[in-house]
């Protein structure tokens, strides 16, 4: 039992490099929300594409194809969730009585 407070002494907490300190962004939810858009919109073209390619005989591995459509799809579940809690949020907020 005497060890654990030495342990504790010993570990340290992790600093960021002075650098990445200075540098402070401001996060805009807009841009955030039609970046990962943009990033399932992409998604579901490679996914596009790498069926086309399939079909066509330029790629011979199924399982990349299979990966991509499973990331696309992934991404797209994850966008509508997401949608979905927005449209709740809105509707508990139009709920709300001033």
């Amino acid at each position: 039992m005497n060890k654990i407070p030495q342990i504790n002494k010993q570990i340290t907490p992790i600093q960021l490099p002075k650098e990445q300190e200075s540098i402070k962004k401001e996060v805009n939810f807009e841009q955030t929300l039609k970046k990962f858009i943009n990033d399932v919109d992409e998604a579901q073209k490679f996914a596009g594409e790498s069926v086309e390619k399939l079909l066509t005989g330029e790629i011979k591995d199924i399982h990349d194809v299979m990966i991509a459509v499973e990331k696309a799809g992934t991404s797209f579940e994850l966008m509508m969730e997401i949608r979905n809690k927005m449209i709740d949020a809105y509707r508990e907020i139009m709920r709300m009585q001033v």
